[in-house]
């Protein structure tokens, strides 16, 4: 009988562990999940747009470009550059476009930038890329994959761009040097790439006109101090400097709700975890309770006994937490190493399920998780106090 019960106790504590490592490790996973989405759709966006953007003062802050050109400042590139956390400032035109090719159209935003601009390590990129060699302007562009797609054309084939305006569209006919891929529509479907030179040709600007300023730096968490510097310190009306997260800051919002959402499951998982470990304690203690009845017999105190059971209480949170953290970090790993995980690109701006591990995220599920098993288990004690000796020992 005694073989049984111990039997018992060891399979319930065995259980207890694997619940709580089970609720660790859904808590650890969902925060990679969390912060590896908003980190890597944030690093597309930015890898494209850069973080900062100085570009003439729009009072609706619809993200489009004043007609009107502003004047290339090399003595405020230079002051830019020396903020810190700056890591490149490149200046950039932008005129609407339609691109035909094989008698398919598709309209969207030239950007037009000088040799010294590159994309960041979130863009996918393919092909030899632009020739800035040529002496007036480069007759290369790139477009990204999605728009390479539609229009069923290669790197090296040549496309028409149709630059509308009042009268007879401007054309030009250049040759794809190659592709982007960001995994973002509001990117991929929208933009292009070609020389600044042209743009400024097309719209009959002098070779210091630019639409504005592209500022790139080593952090996202520095955006909103280093705008409010250049606003603050470097720029005059009707100059303004804004972060891409204002430009864009329905996609911002959207990755909030998605930390909201995060929040709650971890709330969830928290309290599964904690449930549980009431449960087997309360069960461990009615199993025990011969036991518990002859402790009292022989005078061990109350406070005494319960904290036998809150040890075994922390000895369990403790495997468990262990347990949840070998698994939850095999499972990242494995995801981050093979892409096990896949999603649709087009819904969520990513082929695989991004992970995202931040250690001081996992330490405060593992300190909570603990804190929050011991001191839950209190109330399932107090059925140490509604034992009695003689009532127990009667059926031992």
């Amino acid at each position: 009988m005694a073989k049984q019960k111990g039997a018992f106790s060891s399979f319930i504590i065995k259980l207890a562990i694997v619940a709580t490592g089970l609720s660790v490790a859904v808590m650890i996973v969902a925060m990679a999940i969390v912060t590896g989405f908003k980190y890597s759709i944030a690093e597309k966006l930015f890898s494209f747009m850069g973080h900062v953007h100085i570009v003439p003062f729009d009072e609706t802050k619809a993200n489009t470009l004043a007609p009107e050109p502003i004047y290339y400042d090399p003595a405020l590139i230079t002051a830019i550059r020396k903020i810190p956390h700056v890591v490149h400032v490149a200046p950039f035109a932008q005129r609407a476009v339609i691109v035909q090719a094989h008698g398919q159209m598709e309209g969207l935003q030239m950007k037009g930038v000088t040799k010294e601009y590159r994309f960041l390590p979130g863009i996918n990129t393919s092909g030899p890329g632009i020739n800035y060699t040529d002496t007036f302007y480069s007759k290369q562009i790139l477009l990204s994959n999605t728009t390479a797609d539609r229009l069923n054309i290669n790197i090296g084939d040549t496309v028409q761009l149709d630059f509308i305006e009042s009268g007879a569209p401007r054309i030009r006919k250049v040759k794809v040097a190659g592709f982007f891929h960001s995994g973002m529509d509001e990117v991929d479907k929208t933009f292009g790439v070609c020389d600044l030179r042209l743009l400024q040709r097309i719209n009959n600007w002098p070779a210091d006109s630019i639409n504005g300023y592209q500022v790139d730096l080593d952090d996202q968490k520095y955006a909103d101090t280093v705008s409010s510097f250049i606003h603050y310190n470097l720029i005059n009306a009707p100059l303004e400097s804004y972060t891409t997260a204002e430009n864009y800051s329905f996609i911002f919002e959207w990755l909030e709700l998605q930390g909201m959402n995060g929040t709650i499951l971890l709330v969830i998982m928290a309290i599964v975890a904690v449930t549980n470990m009431g449960a087997v304690l309360l069960i461990l203690m009615v199993d025990r309770a011969a036991m518990i009845g002859l402790l009292k017999a022989l005078g061990m105190p109350f406070e005494t006994t319960r904290n036998i059971f809150l040890g075994i209480a922390g000895l369990i949170g403790a495997s468990g937490i262990l347990l949840g953290n070998i698994l939850a970090l095999s499972l990242c790993w494995l995801q981050l190493r093979f892409g096990i995980v896949t999603l649709p690109e087009e819904t969520y701006y990513m082929r695989y399920v991004p992970v995202k591990i931040i250690w001081w995220q996992v330490g405060v599920v593992d300190i909570v998780t603990l804190v929050l098993c011991i001191f839950c288990m209190w109330l399932p004690t107090l059925y140490i106090r509604r034992i009695q000796p003689a009532r127990v020992l009667q059926f031992k």
